[in-house]
């Protein structure tokens, strides 16, 4: 190949002379020279915003070409919002000086963009435009972010969709936002990056709702977990999981079955006829637990679980996930007294227990731990045979006696009329209290009501039978009046036997009324040994004696009239008037023979 050789023709008329002075101009003058080169750059003021192109830059620095004689130098702080800057670029810039010292020229991007920020914002609000902005810093509430060299504020709830749980992640980045709120007054700008999502979504979520189905299976993400369940994101669509729905068990939690942000399969149980709220299930897309129960499992066997819920009336106990029986409380104890589930056992407990029921249609099943312990009636004949005497413990009272267990599931009732021989008990509380030990004596067992007829005073022997050889009618013992009654009083006499006297019989000789605590003689005027009922009185005392010295005074009055009736007396008879008028005529024939 030819090299072609390029001949330099000299510039006709060049001035050789003036070039060595350095004037050389040709036929223009240097004036008119520098008036021409100047028509070719801009004309710039200081303070005035254009535009330039970014020719070239580094990490430090953007060099912006405005058409004027010299480049300007922007620092990359300035462009910090817009990380995808590149040569070639059109950026505003604010010229702070044509020529500095250096003659460089100084220009600012971020004051051109502050000054055109409050109406590029303004615009931006009423055209919905996109803008871009820097995320400066967390604030209370929200980010500051940098829009046109504005601080605005975008709110927590306006970052995304789903809830954001780390809002420093976001400093530092840039974004796209949609300005939503301006305060014209305050010049508050207010933005939103959900928005923009929102706009993506509504078109997704439109189409993803078009189709949804009963039945149908899905992929969500866990978006937000409640107390009462969890919220899925189905692409743009929320559902519901109700805790009831997460598991076949008992969830007290809905975090124990999903962690935020994870990945899971749900089934779409049921939703409203807008399909604006989506009830999702979890645990229905595996087998119910009833159905892969143990078919050889009957009642009568032996199962373990764990207590998972505890009530008054019993417990409920988790053999399998989803599976569980109820051991009501009764089931707990052989004892018959009233107790809380909670005396024998808590939640978290790991328990054996015995099936007593299993309904597999119904998907119900009771337990009973009683049973893992023999039936302490089975050989209650035996061990508490009529007559035995036991310690018990006392459990309860009533009006009309005291209950107590001898052991656990043996109860037995004491009469209050069985407690003591010699005592008017009107509560048992007087005799004895509960949680107290009381030695017993079986007296009847009745079997069927799985009831124990205690006694306590046959531990000793009946009294009575001495009082009776004591306490003779007419006997007179001394005594102490300790209740004052309607009826009467209570006499306390010798052996720590009681009495009771009326009113009538508590009057003294003086007149006056015994009163309580008085000690007095008493006499014995009705003794029962069956009714264990003695009856005095102090009156008797003195009125008998009045009586029998009455009665002595008669006696000897009667004495001595028959002794005077054995000495001889003259017999005086009585006239009659017959007898009268017969002597009034023997005087008259005496005196007549007289004369």
């Amino acid at each position: 190949m030819e090299e072609k050789e390029q001949l330099n023709t000299p510039v006709e008329n060049f001035d050789w002379d003036a070039y060595e002075k350095g004037e050389a101009l040709g036929d223009k003058s240097r004036e008119e020279l520098e008036k021409s080169y100047d028509k070719t750059l801009n004309t710039l003021k200081d303070k005035d915003v254009t535009e330039g192109t970014v020719i070239s830059m580094n990490k430090r620095e953007v060099v912006v070409n405005i058409g004027y004689k010299s480049d300007g130098i922007i620092s990359m702080s300035e462009f910090r919002y817009n990380p995808d800057l590149k040569v070639g670029d059109k950026v505003e810039v604010y010229i702070e000086n044509q020529e500095d010292k250096k003659g460089q020229l100084i220009l600012s991007h971020k004051k051109a963009r502050a000054a055109r920020s409050w109406d590029r914002v303004n615009q931006a609000l009423e055209s919905g435009e996109i803008v871009k902005g820097y995320i400066k810093c967390r604030t209370k509430g929200g980010m500051i972010v940098d829009v046109f060299g504005i601080e605005a504020f975008l709110p927590g709830s306006q970052i995304d969709i789903k809830p954001i749980r780390d809002y420093d992640v976001f400093v530092g980045k840039t974004m796209e936002f949609k300005v939503v709120k301006i305060n014209q007054e305050y010049r508050n700008v207010v933005v939103s990056h959900k928005a923009l999502i929102e706009a993506e979504l509504e078109q997704q979520k439109k189409e993803i709702i078009s189709k949804l189905e009963k039945g149908q299976i899905l992929e969500g993400v866990v978006k937000n977990i409640t107390s009462y369940g969890v919220f899925v994101d189905l692409g743009g669509v929320d559902g519901l999981i109700h805790i009831t729905d997460l598991s076949w068990g008992r969830v007290s939690h809905p975090d124990e079955i999903v962690k935020l942000d994870e990945k899971i399969n749900v089934v779409i149980l049921d939703f409203d006829d807008e399909k604006k709220r989506i009830a999702l299930g979890l645990k229905q897309l595996t087998p119910h637990p009833w159905d892969a129960l143990d078919p050889n499992l009957k009642v009568g066997d032996k199962v373990k679980g764990k207590v998972v819920v505890m009530a008054d009336y019993g417990a409920f106990i988790e053999i399998a996930p989803g599976v569980e029986g109820l051991i009501h409380v009764s089931e707990m104890s052989w004892s018959q007294h009233l107790r809380s589930a909670q005396d024998f056992m808590k939640v978290g407990d790991e328990v054996e227990a015995v099936i007593l029921t299993l309904s597999r249609e119904e998907r119900k099943m009771s337990l009973g731990i009683k049973q893992l312990k023999p039936d302490p009636w089975e050989n209650v004949e035996t061990k508490y045979a009529v007559g035995t005497r036991h310690t018990a413990k006392v459990r309860n009272f009533t009006n009309f006696g005291v209950f107590v267990e001898i052991e656990e599931g043996i109860d037995g009732l004491i009469h209050i009329s069985d407690l003591s021989w010699t005592k008017k008990i009107k509560h048992p509380s007087e005799f004895t209290q509960i949680g107290a030990d009381i030695e017993v004596q079986v007296l009847d067992i009745d079997k069927e009501n799985r009831r124990l007829s205690l006694g306590h005073k046959q531990l000793e022997e009946n009294p009575w039978d001495v009082f009776e050889t004591v306490f003779t009618l007419n006997s007179i013992h001394e005594g102490t009046i300790i209740e004052m009654l309607d009826k009467g009083a209570v006499v306390s006499l010798p052996y720590g036997v009681e009495g009771f006297a009326t009113p009538k019989h508590l009057v003294k000789e003086d007149g006056t009324q015994a009163q309580v605590n008085e000690k007095l003689p008493f006499k014995v005027i009705e003794f029962n040994k069956d009714a264990k009922r003695i009856i005095l009185s102090h009156s008797r005392i003195f009125e008998d004696e009045a009586k029998k010295e009455l009665a002595a005074a008669k006696k000897a009055a009667k004495k001595a009239a028959k002794e005077e009736d054995s000495i001889p007396t003259p017999v005086i008879e009585k006239s009659t008037l017959g007898d009268i008028q017969e002597l009034a005529a023997l005087k008259e024939k005496l005196d007549a023979e007289n004369k």
